[in-house]
């Protein structure tokens, strides 16, 4: 379903899990392994993938182990996506219609970004498996210094770099933190329902419309 008035945008901002890849299920079972590994498992899984959907590891896990230091919670880090890129450098496929888009609106010169909460391993897993790297122009992340969504500065980093206002940005997102912290950031914002169904993101002033994949997407309020 598509909703708004249709406007021309200068840049795309992409995120990347759930939005260009399909990679939340693999997530979703590494932490699942992981917790139960530390004799925790998850009771409630999809309350805990709908809570922590665009944050960062060292948000999640501070909040769930607030008795260990910032090493510990990166070598656990590390442990949980090591189970991730496992999967992922064999399976990982990317979201329908995804990586079309990119090569349209790179080829009409629109600015483009993949704007993630993910580690740099995991980035790197998805550039190469895809192409990526040869498609976007930049790529922001907690990885340079930038706090986790809903704070909008990965969103308003990638703007500063493309030299594009953040009014004339759209954000593909398919978490309602990353809807957030695209309203925050003065952006407009599209939601994938491949993580949470449409109405996850109703509130939101600033979502323009919703579908389940970039095949749904009407193009027109892209290019105008």
């Amino acid at each position: 379903m598509l909703a708004g008035p249709a406007a021309g945008f200068d840049a795309l901002l992409f995120d990347l899990d759930g939005t260009l890849i399909d990679s939340m299920p693999l997530h979703q079972r590494a932490w699942s392994q992981w917790f139960a590994g530390q004799g925790r498992p998850l009771a409630d899984e999809a309350g805990f993938f709908a809570a922590t959907a665009g944050r960062t590891n060292a948000e999640i896990l501070a909040e769930y182990f607030p008795q260990h230091t910032a090493d510990v919670h990166e070598a656990m880090a590390d442990a949980k996506e090591a189970l991730y890129r496992a999967e992922a450098a064999v399976q990982l496929q990317a979201i329908a219609g995804g990586l079309a888009l990119l090569q349209t609106a790179r080829a009409r010169g629109l600015k483009l970004a993949v704007c993630t909460a993910a580690p740099p391993g995991n980035i790197a897993v998805a550039f190469e498996r895809f192409g990526l790297g040869a498609l976007v122009d930049t790529v922001t992340s907690p990885a340079d210094g930038l706090r986790g969504k809903p704070h909008p500065d990965i969103f308003e980093a990638a703007a500063q770099r493309l030299a594009c206002p953040p009014e004339r940005c759209l954000v593909f997102e398919d978490a309602p933190l990353g809807v957030e912290a695209a309203r925050r950031a003065g952006m407009r914002a599209f939601a994938l329902t491949t993580t949470l169904d449409a109405a996850a993101f109703q509130p939101f002033s600033n979502l323009i419309g919703t579908a389940k994949d970039f095949t749904e997407l009407d193009q027109t309020l892209l290019f105008v």
